[in-house]
């Protein structure tokens, strides 16, 4: 795809080719990311951050890596510190909106409402999620972390074993992740999940179209023998009616140290969107899990800097110029990464 300029709506505007190419963008923003280097490529530059459903990664995410980049952040959190509180259209306040900023970040909680915002505005938008229906820079933060994680075990995507665990009915990231994964060759995936919060069909259709061989099971410990990554996800309880409706699934596939032992591989990776439901009555990432060296989910963290970055770059077209623009720290680092 031609990157400059562009919104980022969904992974389904990838090819491979292009995943590729962000992964190594992302890659050399390595130095900047850890602190080694500043760069102020960016400067001038106007984020605006537009989070209208509860964040804290994404949308915390999103503007450290665009002042990373020397750019500077404009924030609005909460439909109640809004126009829309008032009235206003995703129209009107798309083309209010993209007259401050340069590019735009953006979370809504109605399926296909970014892409609407995004058709009124006038510079890139990149979608941090809208519903249940995708979240693509989460997904290609999991899948560089995927990479990452295999690579140091000699493997590459290609051949990937994974399960997704959890409510994949609502998480969007799944939804994504799913769908990026049908542009690699030999993936094998297990879906893990009670009935009721199955993957959508549609997206387990498209899987298999794609040649990804697809289980489908509601027994946690079978689903998570045999794979490289267990990807498990938290009970989307802001997608049901009530939380008593949550509650019912809230808990029912807690991996802790003792069944990852058992029933998992030995370098088995543990992945997970965050934020991971610590309660009592869910633990779906148990807190033993900590001290495990495969328990990936703050490298995935580490890891969305470097993709949102990399969109920032590939978006506003400044790519061959982050070097240019750049100097060392005058602070102190270590023991960060």
């Amino acid at each position: 795809m031609q990157f400059a300029g562009s919104h980022i709506l969904s992974v389904q505007q990838f090819e491979r080719g292009d995943v590729e190419h962000i992964f190594d963008v992302a890659d050399r923003m390595v130095p900047y990311a850890h602190r080694r280097r500043v760069t102020r490529v960016l400067d001038g530059a106007i984020l605006g951050s537009m989070f209208f459903e509860p964040s804290t990664r994404t949308r915390v995410s999103f503007g450290s890596a665009f002042n990373l980049l020397g750019g500077e952040v404009r924030e609005t959190t909460g439909f109640e510190n809004s126009a829309i509180a008032k009235g206003e259209s995703l129209y009107d306040t798309a083309r209010v909106l993209s007259g401050y900023s340069d590019v735009i970040a953006m979370r809504h909680p109605a399926a296909g409402s970014v892409a609407e915002f995004a058709a009124a505005s006038r510079v890139p938008v990149i979608n941090g999620g809208d519903g249940s229906n995708e979240h693509p820079s989460q997904a290609l933060l999991d899948l560089y972390t995927i990479r990452s994680e295999l690579t140091a075990r000699g493997r590459d995507i290609d051949q990937l074993r994974i399960a997704m665990v959890g409510d994949l009915r609502y998480g969007r990231t799944v939804h994504s992740l799913s769908k990026l994964l049908c542009l690699f060759g030999s993936v094998q995936v297990v879906l893990v999940s009670p009935q009721e919060l199955r993957m959508p069909g549609e997206i387990v259709q498209e899987m298999r179209e794609a040649g990804l061989r697809v289980v489908e099971s509601d027994a946690l410990e079978a689903g998570i023998a045999n794979v490289d990554i267990v990807y498990s996800t938290r009970i989307q309880e802001e997608r049901f009616s009530s939380l008593a409706e949550a509650d019912l699934y809230r808990g029912r596939y807690r991996l802790n140290q003792s069944i990852y032992t058992h029933h998992c591989e030995p370098n088995t990776v543990i992945m997970h969107p965050l934020p991971r439901d610590s309660r009592d009555n869910a633990r779906e990432l148990d807190d033993d899990l900590n001290d495990n060296p495969n328990l990936a989910i703050f490298r995935q963290t580490d890891n969305g800097m470097l993709v949102r970055m990399a969109l920032f770059a590939l978006v506003l077209d400044v790519v061959d110029q982050v070097d240019r623009h750049a100097r060392d720290v005058n602070w102190y680092t270590a023991g960060r990464f």
